[in-house]
């Protein structure tokens, strides 16, 4: 049997280049959190993003942890109303102002929220160490030479996030710096994402580029034979059938049902990761079943899953999502950090930067060994149940959602659908 490995990979970027000018405000700050407020915060933001992305009818998938730790750091240099629309968005915690609540000042609260959601990555690192798996978060600041950003913008990212600063000169050779920055997430990704950020986004004008890079590898805890998988009918939304590979296996895993749809946990490695499928019981359900998916809903739905021999068919499917997410996050409340509005004099102590693009692109892989993925963000900122009696059967032989999950934290690392898995 070939010894392909699982592996996941996750990229973000943040650019920033120089906008507007405006006096410097007074920031509001983050409320005390801690590991398990931010996770939810993440994971309410991860289902609320897939919403707005589900639309049209095609193969999806994406990384909103990679989103998430990225405008995380972006959030660092974020103030005023600039910030709480951010924080609003992405479920950090709630700002307040240290009138509202003296003993919590701005910068303490910044450094607390920073502190914890930095505390998610070292563990995701230090798990990633053992040896039954690998698992790699990566970060780094990518700023314009003899620029100026505040030391403590940039002591914050180092400190929490292990972003060090790399200088480039956007002003003088900006395709010099894309080049530099996509080299740079080619082999944090494991040469799975290339050209992250195309010609023409980077300019003289360019400033600032946070970028994450998540990368996982490893195998299913059960791997499924090649010789078990075959051929068989693939049920689409419209009804049409197609041939689709179909492995099988018979074993026990974790499993959930209610009266519209089947839950399935296949375990990577070490039970550590695992992909949740969702399959929906009649072939054109999976729409309802997204338009319920809260997090609350989801939580009630994981916490049935019960271990139990389970009849499983699964296709093997590969696909890649691209998108552009500036659009999406205004609509989603966070307008003013994309406006002449916005206020990061958290990174230079002036208002003179603001996000012009979000860009992220996922691939994955699923086989008989694992699965292989990939995603990268680049966010751009200018100037300017009861188990049954008998054994179930999971044959997701129609559109099914899924997602890989940190069991650990419980972080949604990645979220997903196949509608057709020949795609």
């Amino acid at each position: 049997m070939r010894k392909t490995k699982l592996m996941f990979v996750s990229a973000a970027i943040m650019i920033a280049v120089a906008a507007n000018s405006r006096a410097t405000e007074h920031a509001p700050a983050a409320k005390k959190t801690d590991k398990q407020i931010i996770v939810e915060g993440n994971n309410k933001f991860a289902l609320e993003l897939y919403a707005k992305l589900r639309g049209g009818g095609a193969n999806l998938f994406l990384s909103p942890y990679s989103i998430s730790t990225a405008l995380a750091m972006t959030y660092a240099g974020a103030r005023g109303e600039t910030g709480s629309q951010m924080a609003k968005v992405l479920h950090f915690p709630t700002i307040v102002s240290s009138a509202t609540e003296p003993s919590a000042t701005p910068a303490t609260n910044r450094r607390q929220f920073a502190s914890a959601f930095g505390k998610i990555v070292k563990d995701l690192n230090a798990r990633g160490e053992k040896g039954g798996y690998e698992l790699r978060v990566a970060n780094a600041l990518w700023g314009q030479k003899q620029y100026g950003f505040l030391e403590e913008f940039l002591e914050l990212i180092k400190t929490n996030y292990g972003g060090q600063l790399n200088e480039v000169d956007f002003a003088g050779a900006a395709e010099v710096a894309r080049k530099t920055i996509n080299t740079w997430v080619e082999k944090k990704t494991n040469n799975k994402i290339k050209n992250l950020i195309p010609k023409g986004v980077l300019d003289s004008m360019t400033r600032l580029v946070l970028t994450n890079a998540i990368y996982f590898k490893g195998n299913w805890a059960r791997q499924f034979k090649e010789e078990m998988t075959e051929d068989a009918p693939f049920t689409l939304t419209d009804g049409e059938k197609i041939d689709a590979a179909m492995m099988n296996q018979t074993a026990e895993f974790g499993y959930a049902e209610t009266d519209t749809f089947q839950g399935l946990e296949l375990p990577y490695v070490d039970n550590e990761l695992s992909m949740i499928i969702l399959l929906p019981k009649k072939s054109d359900g999976l729409s309802n079943l997204e338009k319920a998916l809260t997090l609350k809903d989801l939580s009630g739905w994981l916490a049935k899953l019960r271990k139990q021999k389970v009849i499983v068919s699964v296709p093997r499917f590969k696909m890649t999502s691209r998108f552009s997410l500036a659009s999406v996050l205004k609509s989603m409340g966070m307008t003013n950090a994309f406006s002449a509005k916005a206020d990061f004099s958290g990174m230079n102590g002036r208002r003179d930067l603001f996000i012009s693009a979000v860009i992220h692109k996922a691939y994955v892989d699923v086989n008989e060994e694992g699965t292989e993925a990939a995603a990268a963000t680049a966010v751009t900122v200018r100037l300017t149940s009861i188990a049954p009696t008998q054994m179930p059967v999971f044959r997701a032989d129609h559109p099914f959602l899924f997602l890989i999950r940190d069991n650990q934290s419980d972080s949604i690392l990645f979220i997903g659908r196949v509608m057709n898995p020949n795609a």
